[in-house]
């Protein structure tokens, strides 16, 4: 059926239409990161000066923001001498729209030069010591989707056909948020995030599954982007904020 056609593969047409058009409209910009906002994340972007916006419903290829509390804005903003794209909430894999809106964002990344990608969720805390309020630094993941954004036919933009991933979270920025937490007293404890699809959540059996897997939060995002970007050549950081 229709979803089917366009939960394979991606579009590569689509996303470079999208990206050409923002490439257009931020014809100055040479941002060094991007971050993409998650689940009560957006009050972040108010941290940094915005320069130029666009909505997303504007943007081939990506299309309004469905989930509640994500803005569905793309802001190019000024983080002292560097510019960075602020994606104002992500869109998702169970809005049933296939992988074009999710992947959009790294795609955009990639074509204007970025070299780091900050990804942001809100996530249920599995591991005992992950308190609702706790933020966690992503050091690895496990693909629980049942699917993968890289099905489908290759294209070389995304890297090789059958990329490792042995090291998708990039150790540097690790430290790096880990230092930045020490500065303002914040305890920042890494751990493996797990992704399903959505929408429901999990039941107390799954959870109990996922724990003996080694996952300590579990989500509905985030892995695709991860994936996606590593696969690209860019760098990747990711922060779970723990609601449950």
């Amino acid at each position: 059926g229709p979803f089917l056609s366009r939960s394979i593969g991606l579009n590569t047409a689509m996303l470079a239409k999208g990206s050409s058009l923002v490439r257009r409209v931020f014809r100055r910009a040479r941002p060094a990161c991007a971050l993409i906002l998650g689940s009560g994340w957006s009050g972040v972007a108010r941290a940094f000066e915005q320069r130029q916006s666009l909505e997303y419903a504007d943007i081939p290829g990506l299309g309004p923001a469905l989930a509640p509390g994500h803005r569905g804005r793309l802001v190019l903003a000024r983080a002292g001498a560097m510019d960075m794209l602020i994606f104002e909430g992500r869109r998702h894999w169970y809005e049933g729209q296939g992988w074009d809106p999710v992947a959009f964002p790294i795609h955009l990344a990639a074509t204007l030069g970025v070299r780091i990608v900050i990804l942001t969720n809100a996530a249920g805390g599995i591991r005992r010591d992950l308190r609702p309020g706790t933020l966690m630094a992503i050091a690895d993941h496990i693909n629980a989707m049942g699917v993968n954004p890289l099905v489908g036919p290759h294209d070389p933009a995304w890297g090789p056909r059958f990329p490792d991933q042995s090291a998708v979270y990039d150790r540097r920025l690790r430290t790096r948020l880990d230092a930045a937490a020490r500065r303002i007293g914040q305890k920042l404890p890494h751990g493996v995030y797990l992704a399903v699809s959505g929408p429901a959540y999990e039941t107390p059996a799954e959870i109990a599954a996922f724990r003996s897997l080694g996952a300590d939060a579990v989500g509905m995002s985030t892995v695709p982007e991860a994936m996606l970007a590593q696969a690209a050549g860019l760098r990747v950081a990711a922060i779970s904020s723990i609601r449950s």
